[in-house]
């Protein structure tokens, strides 16, 4: 008689500035995150464990809410999941949560948005304490304009200007539900949500945006480059450090917890 499998999900968080990304890269690779949970997981599973995640973050991204899933024959227990799963991992990653689902759900094709969030810390000296967890810019940002700039790529769209060299992606097609630059105090947030997104892609939009917010580029261009499905065209790629995956969005059906949320150095703000 075959054993029967359980699907889990998992809700995590982690402090990506010590990891080479999210996805695992094989023998004698830099360390991930996700080889980092797995080895967790399997000593808590007794078996080998393989992970799918939402969205794949890239070296020194951080997140408040990823979501993964696996599959394994025997149930430990929330408890052992979460806590047990914890003391196997490194302070920089976090299980937060944990849910049994049906066979067909996916961490990634299931989820229908995400959400990241790109912090700027926007006065004239850098932080001592946010090292590795802000983008400085010592020149006073336009808010106002970065944010008018930005519309111009909410709704679905070829983001080829705003994709790496290296995407994967079969379809440069992205559908962008909202984009919103605001100012806390010295900080600037941009914050973007869509239905997937391209590797490099936030990145990318972000330099595209501080390009405009410094007045080096007006508030049409952002349009203009858009619209000429060229890499080269855009902006610079922005720094890793500044962005955090804090939301990725199900339906209802599935009943995971919707936590998403703000990165840390924002709190007090949002």
């Amino acid at each position: 008689m075959s054993q029967q499998v359980t699907r889990f999900v998992l809700g995590l968080e982690y402090d990506g500035s010590g990891f080479s990304g999210w996805q695992r890269q094989g023998d004698n690779a830099p360390i991930t995150v996700q080889q980092t949970v797995e080895e967790g997981l399997s000593k808590i599973a007794g078996d080998e464990i393989v992970t799918v995640c939402a969205g794949r973050t890239d070296a020194g991204v951080h997140a408040t809410q990823q979501v993964v899933h696996f599959d394994c024959f025997v149930d430990r227990g929330a408890k052992a999941w979460t806590v047990g799963v914890n003391s196997q991992l490194p302070r920089s990653i976090r299980i937060l949560w944990v849910r049994t689902v049906n066979n067909d759900f996916s961490a990634r094709f299931s989820a229908v948005a995400r959400r990241y969030m790109y912090v700027i810390r926007n006065r004239d000296v850098s932080s001592a304490f946010l090292n590795g967890k802000v983008t400085h810019i010592s020149q006073e940002l336009d808010v106002e304009a970065m944010h008018e700039a930005a519309q111009a790529l909410v709704g679905e769209h070829d983001f080829t200007s705003f994709r790496a060299a290296g995407c994967q992606s079969k379809s440069p097609n992205r559908n962008v539900k909202r984009v919103s630059v605001i100012r806390y105090a010295d900080y600037v947030v941009i914050t973007v949500v869509a239905n997937a997104f391209l590797q490099h892609m936030v990145r990318n939009i972000v330099g595209t945006l501080i390009s405009v917010g410094s007045g080096d580029c007006p508030i049409s261009w952002v349009k203009v480059v858009l619209d000429q499905r060229d890499r080269t065209k855009a902006g610079i790629t922005s720094p890793p450090h500044g962005l955090y995956l804090t939301g990725v969005s199900y339906s209802a059906e599935c009943a995971l917890p919707a936590l998403p949320s703000a990165p840390p150095v924002l709190a007090g703000f949002i």
